[in-house]
């Protein structure tokens, strides 16, 4: 028995008819530099309450401080954190997934095997970090977006290289079910 033959790094190809399994090939989430003013609100509400705590002016008590630090946190960190969590991005060999939603899941597809435009949109920021923004525009349904993603070059890449994988391998199988099909 042969072994599938891959060319430069390609991923080993299923052998003709043969039904391709789907794989993860990357889940990552967008850069958490948004997080940075978070962190640093974060870092000050704590030392500001640690400061003031039993250290108020006549008129003000302790449950008063921690209350207030406690709605600046929540509103300032972890809601923030929240939404960025909330938010995945998941490349298989077969598709591109966006979740979002903590409560209310919302989940948007785009397989490879149709084929799709990738624009990847940098800003001044995002080339300092190393992050883009990609959109995939399959010409039939609303574009899909993936902002803030790390190493942008490289997802770009990788979703060029199942691009292509994927519609060899549909191109193959069906060359192989038009051979085999009834003949006259």
């Amino acid at each position: 028995m042969t072994q599938p033959v891959t060319l430069g790094g390609r991923p080993m190809m299923p052998p003709p008819g043969a039904p391709s399994e789907e794989l993860l090939v990357a889940r990552f989430r967008s850069q958490a530099r948004r997080l940075f003013w978070s962190a640093l609100l974060l870092i000050a509400v704590l030392g500001a309450t640690a400061y003031f705590y039993d250290n108020l002016p006549d008129g003000f008590e302790n449950w008063m401080l921690l209350t207030a630090a406690g709605v600046v946190l929540l509103i300032g960190v972890v809601i923030p954190f929240l939404v960025w969590v909330s938010r995945t991005y998941v490349i298989t060999t077969r598709r591109v997934i966006v979740k979002s939603g903590l409560g209310a899941r919302h989940r948007r597809e785009m397989t490879h095997v149709r084929g799709y435009t990738i624009s990847v949109r940098r800003g001044i920021l995002q080339r300092l970090w190393g992050a883009g923004t990609i959109t995939l525009s399959n010409g039939v349904d609303a574009p899909l977006r993936l902002t803030n993603v790390p190493t942008v070059t490289l997802v770009h890449e990788t979703l060029v290289d199942q691009i292509e994988v994927n519609q060899i391998l549909a191109h193959r199988d069906a060359q192989s079910a038009s051979d085999t099909g009834p003949t006259s």
